[in-house]
């Protein structure tokens, strides 16, 4: 492709293996998968049928983190017997295969997005595609990555390749400096509810800006998270000194000779200066308040003091219809102060939201707090290790002091495919991806918002905008784990 090229084309350019015709179809090479319990078994079974075998186990990992339970004290025990099924075929599947398996009473397990990175598994230039939509988290390594459907990655077993369409591209910039209680989850909600749930289709969105580049590593994987909710189907971001520091030592990072030279290669991923993006978006994150949603889309949120919102003020006849439906699922009315709305139950967790820096934000404001009464509030860390951190650090014993529950790492709550599941009517705090109908339980009521938003909702029992609450008393430590 002559003339200035973005990293999208770039990544994607170099793991082209053929072009299939002049539509912008190639066949892709993909460096690797990350399969979880829920979504590969067809897969396996599509490759039994054919009589295939997988062309490189060593590509692929396996984790279970989307039914387990998540109980305080770690069990193997599935929380019913469809769930026994699916790890016990998983499990199956791993060993008739050669791929490796992180199993529930692996000291590495998790849920994927936050395994896979933690590992370093995951590295600048790769194209990783799974069987999950939020694979767009790796784009915060300088990764290209996005979600497959289950013939895709039987075909990606079987070959190391997907047939691919080329995307469009959308560059999103970030400046300014965030206020006080401003996270990369408001930030993020903010620039979804400005471009619509539909506002990046088509689209593998580029972060960039001197705002992202201020950000952490486990910062940049929450905004490519979540960019899915707006309707992208990959995402990239320019690797930096940041993200290289955060690879360097991880347990399948390259080291040596091999460090050097992959590190020469990695510090020039990044877009063309002229390159042409067929959509932009800058957003200023100063003019960004911490966020909350109202609604049954992630979309559908606004600043936490602001109000619900009147479907009558949306000019687009289906997105009025849109929020109508949602008030009524919300059992809301227009007009209500977005903090002076209920909660029964508070949950920090997800490929989101539920890395060691989103609890340090969590347990500064639960220190020396504790939760409402009536609120049943909990805690599932992204991963093991995360949950082994977060007890190192004290930032464990912050949460159970607070009357949190500490739990095992898993998926849990976000999408309630375990035994964390709602009732009809509880409405909860949740630092999740999704609060669609039903996302949490049938009936239930979810409002998206930041960790540190979750904690202050928790121990007021409503919702609350978190620079209300006073400075804690003390703050957890952190230590030299990674």
């Amino acid at each position: 492709m002559a003339g200035p090229r973005t990293l999208y084309d770039k990544i994607v350019d170099a793991h082209t293996v053929q072009a299939l015709d002049d539509k912008g179809r190639v066949l892709l090479y993909v460096d690797r998968t990350i399969l979880n319990e829920y979504t590969s078994p067809q897969a396996f079974s599509g490759l039994r049928e054919r009589g295939c075998r997988v062309w490189n186990p060593a590509a692929a990992l396996m984790v279970v983190d989307h039914v387990n339970p998540t109980t305080p004290r770690r069990t193997a025990d599935m929380p019913d017997a469809g769930a026994a099924r699916q790890a016990a075929y998983f499990a199956q599947n791993a060993r008739d295969f050669g791929i490796e398996l992180i199993d529930v009473l692996d000291p590495r397990q998790g849920i994927e997005h936050v395994v896979a990175p933690e590992q370093g598994l995951v590295l600048p230039g790769m194209v990783v595609a799974a069987g999950d939509s939020h694979t767009t988290s790796y784009a915060a390594l300088g990764a290209l990555g996005f979600g497959i459907g289950t013939s895709d990655i039987e075909h990606y077993l079987a070959t190391q390749t997907l047939v691919y369409r080329r995307l469009k591209t959308m560059r999103i910039t970030l400046h300014g400096v965030p206020g006080l209680g401003v996270t990369a989850k408001d930030i993020v909600m903010e620039v979804i509810r400005r471009i619509g749930a539909d506002g990046a289709v088509g689209h593998a969105v580029e972060f960039d800006g001197p705002a992202l580049s201020a950000l952490s590593v486990e910062e940049r994987m929450t905004l490519a998270n979540m960019i899915v909710e707006a309707g992208a189907r990959g995402a990239v971001m320019t690797p930096d000194t940041k993200v290289f520091r955060y690879i360097e030592g991880r347990p399948r990072a390259p080291r040596g000779q091999l460090w050097d030279r992959a590190l020469a290669a990695w510090t020039v991923l990044t877009s063309d200066p002229g390159a042409r993006f067929d959509r932009s978006f800058a957003l200023d994150v100063g003019e960004v308040a911490p966020m909350v949603t109202w609604g049954t889309s992630p979309d559908q949120a606004a600043p936490v003091a602001g109000r619900v919102p009147a479907p009558e003020a949306e000019g687009d006849a289906a997105r009025r219809r849109a929020a109508e439906r949602a008030l009524a699922y919300m059992d809301l009315r227009p007009g209500t102060p977005l903090d002076a709305i209920p909660i029964s139950h508070a949950f920090i967790g997800s490929c989101t939201n539920a890395r060691i820096e989103d609890l340090r934000d969590a347990a500064r404001v639960l220190a020396g707090r504790r939760v409402a009464p009536g609120v049943r509030a909990i805690v599932v860390p992204g991963s093991t290790a995360v949950r082994a951190q977060a007890e190192a650090e004290g930032v464990a014993e912050i949460f159970r002091q607070a009357g949190f529950e500490w739990r095992q790492s898993g998926c849990s709550m976000c999408l309630a495919m375990n035994d964390d599941v709602l009732a009809p009517g509880d409405r909860c705090a949740s630092s999740t991806n999704r609060n669609f109908e039903g996302r949490q339980g049938a009936g239930a009521r979810t409002h998206l918002m930041s960790p540190a938003m979750v904690a202050a909702a928790a121990v007021t029992g409503r919702i609350t905008d978190v620079r209300r609450l006073a400075a804690p008393a003390r703050k957890p430590e952190p230590c030299s784990l990674s």
